[in-house]
This record gives C-alpha cells, sequence and structure tokens, in this order.
C-alpha cells in the first residue's frame, strides 16, 4: 500500500476512467487499432460506406439534391435560396465524386483533399446542394492528421475561397457573416481536431520510444553491472589463489627436495603449506560469502585484509625462501578500509610477481607509507641470483598488473612496473588519499 505524506492532497480519480463504459470502450478501440495494423483498407471502405450512407441515399431519395431552403424572414418566400436540381445521374457521379477520394485519404492525404476540393468546386459552381459536401471536411481534418503542415497551409486556403464562394451563393437567404462563420467554424473545428489528434499520437509515440529506450538501458546498467562484479570477483580470485599457489608451489618444491636431506625440514615445509591453505581459504569464505549476504550475514565473516595484514603476508611468503624487508610509515590505521585492502592486494600480486619470476632466493624490500595526502607503496626484488642483465617477465601486463592499475585508478592513483636499479624489478604504485568533494574517491 502506498504512503501519502503528511499534508498533501489524495488523488483525485478521473470520473471518465471509473464511468462503466469507459473499458468496454477501450478495449474495442485496441481491438479497432489492432485490425487496421493489419488490415487498413477495411477501415478505409468502412468510412466511404458511412459517408455514402449519411450524406449520399438520402440526396438521391429525394432525387437530386437538396430542395430550396427558408430563411429568416415575414413572407413565406421572401428568403428563399433555390439550388439548381440536377439529374439524379450528375448527382451520383457528383457524390461518388465526393466520397470516393476518402480512401486514400490516409496514404496520399493531399491527393484526397484535392480530387475532393475539385468536386465540391465544381458542385457549387453549377449552383447545385449535397450533404455529401461534409466529406471536404474529412478531408481536411485527415490531412491535418496525416499530411504535412505545408501543404495543410495551402489546403487551409484554398478551402477559405471555396467557402467564401458558398457563402455567396447562400447570401440570398442567409447574411454573409453568418453563412462565413457557420462555414469557417466547421473548417476550423476538423483542422483543430486532426492536429489535437496528430499531437496525441506523437506525445503516445513519445512516451512508447521513451519507455523502450529506458527498459534497453535499464537492461544495458544491468549488463554493466554484473560484468564488474564479475570482474571485481575475477581480481580478488586472482590476486588470493595466485599469490597463495605460488607460495605453496614453493614451498612444495623446496619441501620435496629438503625432504631427502632433512626430514624436519621437509614436515616444517608442509606445515607451512597447510598455513597458507588455511590462510587461502579463509579469505575465499570471506570474499563469497559477501557475495552471497550483502545483508545482516555479512557481517558475521572476518573483514577483509588490510595494511596491518601486510606484515603477516610478508611472513607467509618469506617462509617460501625470499629474504623479505618490510617498512611502514605514517598513520596508516586509520586509513580507509577501501584504501588498505587495496594496499594489501597491491603488495600481494607485487610479492606474487617476485616469488613468480626471481625465485625463492631473492631478496625484496616493500614500503609503505602515507605523506601529504599520499599513500606510496613501492616493492623492489632484487631478481634471481647471478642475473646481472635487468629481467623480462611475462605475464607483467596481464590481468595482475591491470588489476593493480585498476584498483589504484579508483582512488585517482597510478602503478609503474619496470626493471629497477640493478638486476632487479620495481613495483611502485601511488594513491591519492584527499577526499573527493562529490563523496567519492578523487
Amino acid at each position: 500500500m502506498s504512503h501519502l505524506p503528511a499534508g498533501a492532497p489524495a488523488p483525485v480519480a478521473d470520473p471518465l476512467s471509473a464511468h462503466p463504459l469507459f473499458g468496454p470502450l477501450g478495449r474495442f478501440g485496441q481491438r479497432v487499432r489492432l485490425a487496421d495494423r493489419d488490415r487498413p483498407w477495411v477501415l478505409d471502405t468502412a468510412v466511404v460506406a458511412v459517408a455514402f450512407v449519411l450524406f449520399c441515399v438520402p440526396d438521391l431519395v429525394r432525387g437530386g439534391g437538396a430542395g430550396p431552403f427558408h430563411g429568416d424572414g415575414d413572407g413565406p418566400h421572401e428568403h428563399r435560396i433555390v439550388f439548381t436540381h440536377l439529374p439524379l445521374p450528375a448527382v451520383l457521379a457528383l457524390q461518388i465524386g465526393l466520397v470516393l477520394p476518402l480512401l486514400w485519404r490516409r496514404r496520399r492525404p493531399a491527393a484526397s483533399f484535392a480530387a475532393i476540393m475539385a468536386v465540391f468546386v465544381l458542385q457549387w459552381s453549377l449552383g447545385a446542394a449535397l450533404r455529401a459536401d461534409a466529406a471536404l471536411f474529412v478531408a481536411l481534418y485527415s490531412l491535418a492528421l496525416h499530411g504535412s503542415l505545408r501543404k495543410l497551409a495551402w489546403a487551409c486556403g484554398a478551402t477559405a475561397g471555396a467557402l467564401v464562394l458558398v457563402a455567396v451563393e447562400l447570401s440570398s437567404g442567409v447574411s454573409l457573416g453568418d453563412a462565413l462563420f457557420f462555414l469557417f467554424s466547421a473548417a476550423t473545428a476538423a483542422v483543430a481536431l486532426g492536429i489535437a489528434v496528430r499531437i496525441r499520437r506523437a506525445q503516445l509515440a513519445g512516451l512508447r520510444e521513451r519507455a523502450a529506450r529506458l527498459e534497453i538501458e535499464r537492461d544495458q546498467r544491468s549488463r554493466l553491472a554484473a560484468a564488474t562484479e564479475r570482474t571485481k570477483v575475477a581480481r580478488e580470485m586472482h590476486d588470493i589463489i595466485g599469490h597463495n599457489l605460488s607460495v605453496i608451489v614453493t614451498l612444495a618444491d623446496g619441501g620435496a627436495y629438503a625432504a631427502q636431506a632433512s626430514p624436519e625440514r621437509g614436515r616444517e615445509a608442509l606445515l607451512l603449506i597447510g598455513e597458507t591453505s588455511r590462510q587461502a581459504l579463509g579469505e575465499l569464505r570471506r570474499m563469497l560469502g559477501v557475495l552471497r549476504d550483502q545483508g545482516e550475514r555479512g557481517a558475521e565473516f572476518t573483514p577483509q585484509p588490510g595494511i596491518a595484514d601486510i606484515d603477516g603476508l610478508c611472513a607467509r611468503t618469506r617462509a617460501a625462501g625470499p629474504r623479505i624487508v618490510y617498512t611502514a610509515a605514517g598513520e596508516l590505521e586509520h586509513l580507509d578500509r577501501g584504501v588498505q585492502l587495496m594496499a594489501y592486494r597491491i603488495v600481494q600480486e607485487a610479492l606474487t610477481n617476485t616469488l613468480r619470476h626471481a625465485g625463492p632466493d631473492t631478496r625484496a624490500h616493500v614500503s609503505v607509507s602515507a605523506e601529504a595526502g599520499r599513500l606510496r607503496i613501492r616493492v623492489r626484488d632484487d631478481g634471481p641470483p647471478g642475473d646481472a642483465a635487468p629481467p623480462t617477465r611475462p605475464g607483467t601486463e596481464g590481468h595482475g598488473l591491470a588489476g593493480m592499475r585498476e584498483r589504484a585508478a579508483l582512488y585517482g592513483g597510478t602503478v609503474t612496473a619496470g626493471p629497477g636499479p640493478g638486476a632487479g624489478w620495481t613495483v611502485e604504485a601511488v594513491l591519492d588519499l584527499t577526499p573527493d568533494p562529490t563523496g567519492g574517491p578523487t
């Protein structure tokens, strides 16, 4: 049930829509529109048939046009208008000329109006009056509804001239002003009705187009949101699984080599593999749990890792062999949780590449510092032992580096990666911590 704001007036129902005939008439009109869309010639033929029955048959029954007209006056014949009495074949020919062009009033409205206008002028030039003259106003309405506005202006001028001719013929029984007022009112009503219906149809077409466009935009936004979510999940999975599997593989290789010479070292490697696997499994559970439960249940899961967890990340990576030195500077614990997670993932991905490409015998330096509204993350390794030339690292332009750059771009930051001084490799990220006036990251 919808609730109105306090003090807001209650909506007034349209009395027309509440009428019992409104629903059946609306459904009938809908069926007529659907039938007309499939077979438009049926409606055109029906209009001609109705016009012939209403306007042509009475004149044919009377035997040749309208009779004499008596205007207002004291004597019975003081204001008498006498029209020309035409033979029945001539009346029928004029009626056909007036009514038959209505067949193409929607497809060729200008041609239909021109044909009817020509017959109309010819008829009144002969001094005859026919009820079928109403077809002129139907043609004028159709031209206003379906034709071009430029042709409508010419048609209105021609109609005004023809109606002046009619008013002059009627001036012996009706004053010229009264005749012009009546005739011009009928013509104006036909044009106004046609333009009103045309505007209404254009508005409905615009609303339908807008509704279709909004539906398309809604589907596009849904697909874009789904693609964004998939990218986010893929990036998190890459960071979690890629790093931990690299550590596990390195520990497994080292443990298998050490098991022969020192079983104790092999047992230690297995323990480290188990600890790293549990850490990866825990991160996966937290991520998937937040994705499944966005409500209250999401609070039951441990928060995502932050800058405080980088020390543990370095310790787990250090267990796989690399000698890692970690330094932190600035007030890092007060940073936004999103920034801390981003910093953690960047360091995780950089150490994963170090372990994968430089090997377990390298030395790495990790530094995270916050100063002057910027968070600077730097991971530099010394490269493989004995490697004199700067190493090339295939895949650095793949998902890992692209993911780091996407994360940094969310906070107006940049990520650079390349050979460092000597034989090592350096990854450096700079994030902007300045608050955005719009409420989001800069």
